[in-house]
């Protein structure tokens, strides 16, 4: 077990910007979750998943209760998963995770960020073999024998574990799987009473590239801008 490599983050929104973007987010994850199976997280795993990123979140009880509410009505918005890919200035690869409800919409607005920033939005496959689809599980490390951890979850999909941080510099412990076993990890995890900190599924890059600041502002510009949009869910990148 080492230290977990992750990929630089944009950190240029104002913070009530940012936990807005967040929050509405986690809406769309809420709805999408109940329309696949439910709205109960005793028997919907994927909005167990969901409502533990709500809880890391801070996201008020009173929103996620009313995303789930909508969510469970007849008339609710249907989100699609599209994925875009393309390359940001200085040979970078994106992958951009939408939710939306306007294709059209969405692939117009992606393609000006990227037409703004004088990125390149690539083809379906252009990028996507530079990543891997995973399962990222953060938990708190304090208390854990880690080693004895990882030996326990080999057996159940378990890939990388390793050291890495929150958003506020706060130790983490990350945990990492293929996504076909996303849903065999997460019950282990709660097999041994484990509430992560959050849960979700990433798109991590094989190798980082480096760039001077300059030129890594330059991306983090495109990223921002991407991430901003309503339609855009996460941003995914090489850079290291």
């Amino acid at each position: 077990m080492g230290r977990i490599f992750e990929t630089r983050k944009a950190t240029m929104m104002a913070r009530w910007n940012k936990m807005a973007k967040v929050f509405t987010r986690i809406s769309k994850d809420i709805a999408i979750a109940v329309k696949s199976g439910g709205p109960s997280p005793d028997t919907n795993s994927t909005l167990r998943r969901v409502l533990q990123n709500a809880r890391a979140a801070n996201m008020p009880k009173d929103k996620v209760e009313a995303a789930i509410k909508r969510a469970s009505g007849k008339d609710t918005t249907q989100y699609d998963i599209v994925l875009y890919e393309g390359y940001a200035p200085n040979g970078i690869a994106l992958i951009v995770e939408t939710a939306t409800d306007n294709v059209v919409r969405t692939v117009a607005n992606v393609r000006a960020c990227f037409n703004k920033h004088s990125g390149n939005l690539g083809s379906t496959g252009s990028v996507a073999y530079m990543f891997k689809h995973m399962g990222v599980f953060r938990l708190n490390p304090e208390g854990l024998n880690q080693e004895e951890l990882e030996l326990e979850l080999i057996d159940h999909g378990l890939e990388e574990m390793g050291e890495g941080t929150g958003e506020k510099g706060e130790k983490q412990l990350i945990i990492r799987c293929a996504f076909a076993d996303f849903g065999k990890l997460q019950h282990a995890i709660e097999e041994k009473g484990l509430t992560p900190i959050s849960a979700d599924s990433e798109y991590i890059a094989e190798n980082l590239i480096e760039l001077p600041e300059d030129k890594a502002t330059e991306v983090l510009e495109l990223v921002d801008m991407l991430e901003q949009d309503d339609d855009v869910q996460r941003v995914f990148h090489n850079l290291g």
